[in-house]
C-alpha cells in the first residue's frame, strides 16, 4: 500500500497467503514442477526446460541476452531496478517486431550490473542499431561510452553546475578532447585495441 508520505507497506494476502496463488494453482504442473514452484525459478534455471518451446524460449533469452536471466520469473515489478526495468523493456523490443528506425532512450541501464552483463548489454544495443534503430545511452560506465558511435559530455558540473557541452565526438576524438570522462574511456579504448 503506497501512502506517499509513509514507507510503503507490503501485507500478504490472506487468500494466498502471499504467494499469489490459489490452492488450485498447487494442483497445476508443468515439466513436473506445481505452477508456483516453476514461477519462483530463475530466468537461466526456467530456459532449459522451454529450450524446445520456440515462443517462450525466445522470450526467455531476450531476457538473458540483457543481463537478467537472475531475475525470478515471478519477481513484482515493484522490485525491480530502474535499469532493470529499462532491460526488460529493451528485452520486450528484442522479441518483437519493432518498426525499423525506433528511438530507444535508456537512463544508465547498467545500474549494479556485473562487468560481464555490461558487456552483454552492449552487444544487444548494438544489435538494435545495427538493425536501424538508434539508441540514446545516459550513462557513466566507461565501457559503454567506449562502445558508442557518439558521444556528448555535459558540464562542467553537475547539476545546476552543468548542461553546457563540454566534450563531443566519436570515442577517439573525445578523447583527444581530453576532460575527465575522456580519461576513463581512454582507459577502455587502450585496453581494447
Amino acid at each position: 500500500m503506497d501512502m506517499g508520505f509513509l514507507p510503503n507497506v507490503y501485507s500478504p494476502c490472506d487468500a494466498c497467503n502471499g504467494t499469489g496463488y490459489s490452492p488450485e494453482a498447487w494442483d497445476v504442473k508443468i515439466k513436473g514442477l506445481t505452477l508456483p514452484a516453476l514461477c519462483n525459478l530463475t530466468i537461466d534455471e526456467v530456459y532449459p526446460l522451454f529450450e524446445n518451446h520456440e515462443r517462450i524460449a525466445r522470450l526467455l533469452k531476450a531476457a538473458q541476452q540483457v543481463g537478467l536471466g537472475y531475475l525470478v520469473l515471478h519477481q513484482p515489478g515493484y522490485s525491480l531496478s530502474g535499469g532493470e526495468a529499462q532491460r526488460l523493456k529493451v528485452a520486450r523490443e528484442l522479441c518483437g517486431r519493432t518498426p525499423q528506425g525506433s528511438l530507444y532512450i535508456l537512463d544508465e541501464p547498467t545500474v549494479g550490473q556485473h562487468m560481464e552483463d555490461v558487456s552483454r548489454l552492449i552487444e544487444v544495443l548494438q544489435h538494435l542499431v545495427e538493425a536501424g534503430h538508434t539508441v540514446v545511452v545516459i550513462e557513466h560506465n566507461p565501457h559503454v561510452l567506449a562502445s558508442c558511435d557518439w558521444l556528448i559530455e555535459l558540464g562542467p558540473g553537475g547539476g545546476p553546475e552543468g548542461g553546457m557541452v563540454v566534450n563531443e565526438g566519436t570515442p577517439e576524438d573525445f578523447c583527444l578532447a581530453g576532460g575527465i570522462t575522456a580519461h576513463y574511456v581512454k582507459e577502455v579504448l587502450e585496453g581494447i585495441t
